[in-house]
């Protein structure tokens, strides 16, 4: 299962392309809930997540994710030891505006609003952001060609980890999402296990994928901005 656009990343985009770099303290935060919300605020249903790496420690930084976009740009999330720091890089002739116009900003006002909330409310915006990522982990494998096995796992988690969350769970639409979930899981367990996702599901299950992450992006959102 060969990840090209990683290794394109790796290799040449790191170091060839231009780039704009925005930086953020911890605090109040600690290192893994300022990185939740920088892998939310720098997603969208165009983004496509090609590589995550999480701290083994919440307090402490390591945790990365990668992004690639449908417009050919590619923009790293680190969380470094004293900051985090997200990195947009683009070729000649266009240019990484967004992330110091919109990004920066509303990193900052979701930082804000989060290290206001109780830690009831901040739990289960997290684990909203870890259904988003298990939804990324899925599709990133179905274009990467995964094994079915694989897969199926990926559904159940993004569905389980959803069924926990009250946010999730009692906000419009969710009973929807869970069945198409639902849906994918059962078809992907039904398929040899150790076999590629067939050809012929994959655009079913992208537009499914996309339809429930854009669904669950404005609902982090909702949760995020006030």
């Amino acid at each position: 299962m060969e990840n090209r656009l990683l290794d394109q990343f790796n290799n040449v985009i790191i170091s060839q392309w231009l780039s704009k770099q925005i930086e953020e303290s911890y605090s109040p935060l600690s290192p893994r809930e300022l990185f939740e919300i920088a892998y939310h605020t720098s997603n969208s249903v165009t983004m496509r997540n090609i590589f995550i790496k999480q701290s083994s420690s919440e307090d402490q930084g390591g945790s990365k994710a990668v992004f690639y976009s449908n417009s050919k740009k590619f923009i790293a999330i680190e969380a470094l030891d004293s900051s985090l720091t997200i990195t947009k890089y683009f070729s000649e002739g266009t240019t990484g505006d967004k992330i110091v116009l919109e990004v920066q900003p509303a990193l900052k006002r979701r930082k804000d609003n989060f290290a206001k909330k109780d830690s009831e409310m901040k739990t289960q915006i997290l684990k909203s952001i870890l259904v988003e990522r298990k939804l990324d982990e899925c599709a990133n494998l179905v274009l990467l060609k995964g094994i079915n096995r694989r897969i199926y796992f990926a559904i159940g988690d993004a569905r389980e980890s959803a069924a926990v969350v009250p946010i999730f769970m009692e906000a419009e639409g969710a009973s929807l999402v869970q069945l198409a979930l639902n849906k994918w899981m059962e078809t992907a367990q039904r398929l040899e296990q150790e076999h590629t996702f067939p050809d012929n599901l994959v655009p079913g299950i992208l537009k499914n994928i996309t339809q429930i992450k854009k669904w669950l992006l404005d609902l982090v959102s909702s949760f995020l901005d006030k």
